[in-house]
């Protein structure tokens, strides 16, 4: 079925382009097309072996990268859909918002972050630009995989106002405090609606929550409830997964309704306005604070499970050894990065290891320190 988009939706004939021109692609649409680069590229394949929580190592029923993009794909064309935007534009920012990130999850950004401060630092949104605009070696004709204007757009989600000057065009918004297109803004809200639903299935799945923990959360104690009302006696992964499947309902639908009354009230006929007028991806006021209890119960519960904590410590020392030696012998890079250290010893170093997955950063820290490897 043919959706119309809504006036204030992305279009192609709208868009700003790539940045190296290309023929096109008929008959897949551009947004089409940077969605299959995306899904195609290394950097896409190595998020099966990054985490979210748990490091890729402790089972293999726990949630990856890859896994979490696809599940915030799957939100952010739903949503995209219900609002008549571009299903294709939000389903390529959804699938490439975390090409960037290190490995070991946010205890790696952390540590990879700390090694850079005196360099620039290290933002896993500008990351994933970065990756896409330039790390990426596939074509003959250019460098990354030269996606369009507004998917880049939608990939940095944040920046800082140092960075965002050397962005050109591209971080314009962030200087002059505009909006991104609603395709943007719906994917950063899907992300979040991804993650805090599964990481408490993860978290329950590994033990680390309970049940009984969970009741004391409104939103998850209020859709438990309507489940067994519905199916009494229905116990165990039938139970979590119809309640987090009802959560997941409540705040798409909730995050629907809520923008298209922003939309309404604050006018809005085209994409000028949209890139010119307040947050319009919302939530409602009434969803909001059980959102903050929600994020409050993980980061408490599971965020800083003592268990967590220690495989977070664990990849901070892994990530900061690993950058220290570099610096100290960059010849210890492999060819291609070593290759860059003329231009930008640090940033090549920080390419290297935010390029990594958990397991091959746990083996490389094996190879360069452990006494007993000789390869």
């Amino acid at each position: 079925m043919t959706i119309e988009l809504a006036e204030y939706a992305v279009r192609e004939a709208g868009s700003r382009g790539r940045v190296q021109a290309e023929p096109s692609s008929f008959p897949r649409g551009e947004f089409q097309r940077d969605r299959d680069r995306i899904v195609h590229s290394t950097a896409f394949r190595r998020l099966e072996y990054k985490t979210q929580v748990f490091v890729n190592h402790e089972g293999d029923l726990f949630r990856t990268r890859l896994t979490h993009s696809i599940e915030v794909a799957q939100i952010s064309r739903g949503i995209a859909r219900a609002l008549r935007l571009n299903e294709d534009l939000a389903e390529a920012i959804a699938l490439a918002h975390d090409l960037g990130h290190t490995p070991f999850g946010h205890a790696g950004q952390d540590a990879l972050n700390d090694c850079m401060k005196a360099y620039g630092g290290f933002e896993h949104n500008l990351q994933s630009l970065r990756t896409v605009d330039v790390l990426e070696e596939h074509y003959a004709e250019f460098d990354g995989l030269n996606l369009m204007w507004e998917t880049r757009e939608g990939i940095l989600k944040h920046c800082s106002p140092s960075h965002a000057a050397t962005l050109g065009d591209l971080g314009q918004r962030f200087l002059e405090r505009t909006q991104p297109s609603l395709e943007a803004q719906l994917a950063n809200l899907a992300d979040e609606i991804a993650y805090n639903n599964h990481d408490i299935d993860d978290g329950l799945r590994s033990g680390l929550l309970s049940l009984e923990q969970l009741d004391s959360v409104e939103i998850f104690h209020a859709q438990r409830r309507i489940v067994e009302a519905a199916y009494p006696g229905l116990g165990g992964r039938r139970l979590i997964h119809e309640t987090i499947r009802r959560m997941i309902n409540q705040m798409v639908l909730d995050l629907v309704r809520q923008t298209e009354a922003n939309i309404q009230s604050q006018g809005i006929r085209s994409l000028d306005d949209v890139r010119s007028g307040g947050r319009l991806v919302a939530f409602s006021r009434p969803l909001q604070p059980q959102l903050q209890a929600l994020k409050k119960f993980l980061r408490e519960h599971l965020y800083w499970h003592y268990q967590v904590l220690r495989m977070a410590d664990k990849a901070k020392r892994i990530v900061r050894a690993l950058f220290d030696a570099f610096m100290e012998n960059p010849r210890l890079l492999p060819p291609q990065y070593f290759a860059r250290c003329n231009d930008d010893k640090p940033r090549a170093i920080a390419d290297y290891i935010a390029g990594m997955t958990d397991r091959y950063a746990v083996r490389e820290h094996r190879r360069i320190f452990a006494v007993d490897e000789i390869h």
